[in-house]
């Protein structure tokens, strides 16, 4: 086993960029093994969520679509953390495998996954924003305006991306430590939310 075995950086942020120009005009798929088959799948609930969001904020929307909406955001909202976990396992396992352990090591303020979840909601702002340059519709000025974001986003976007092959980079050397962080959250567990488990009783 082999740094090579996680994916570098470049390679996955590439996915998201292309799947996300690829599923506005096919069928969501996700033809990838390994990694780069969980990071398509967050990278898809992402996806759906900008989505099923945009839905929501529809003038048009009624009282009833927005409360399915709302649902439909908190079921992907769900899978996209509960992938990011996996992601992190993933790379739990590896360096298990690998034998690789620091527990003296410092610990960073964000994992790997939750990195990779931040470059796949900055891939769509990215498409999005040049759907907005890309308007027939749009003056002069509304062109200059996205197109300074649109900078800005691919500014981001190559600092984190090169912060998170950094963080990696250090894992694999042990001058990081590794861990998982349970979401552990609290608002889709029914013993957990009082809107729920109060809502149930007799």
């Amino acid at each position: 086993m082999t740094n090579s075995e996680f994916p570098a950086v470049n390679e996955l942020t590439r996915l998201q960029m292309e799947t996300v120009e690829r599923w506005h005009r096919e069928p969501i798929a996700n033809p990838y093994e390994g990694i780069q088959a969980l990071v398509c799948t967050q990278h898809e609930f992402n996806y759906r969520l900008w989505h099923e969001e945009d839905k929501a904020r529809s003038r048009s929307a009624t009282d009833q679509e927005i409360a399915d909406v709302k649902r439909a955001i908190d079921k992907l909202n769900q899978a996209r953390n509960d992938t990011i976990e996996k992601i992190d396992d993933a790379l739990t396992e590896i360096l298990c495998q690998r034998g690789i352990n620091a527990p003296e090591a410092p610990v960073n303020t964000e994992t790997t996954g939750s990195a990779i979840d931040r470059l796949s909601i900055m891939s769509l702002r990215l498409y999005h924003y040049q759907e907005q340059v890309d308007r027939e519709d749009a003056d002069d000025e509304h062109r200059e305006k996205v197109a300074d974001r649109i900078a800005l986003c691919r500014q981001q976007h190559e600092d984190l991306s090169k912060s998170l092959q950094q963080l990696i980079d250090d894992i694999f050397a042990e001058r990081k430590q590794h861990r998982t962080y349970r979401q552990m959250k609290m608002y889709n567990d029914p013993s957990l939310n009082p809107a729920i488990y109060q809502s149930e009783q007799p």
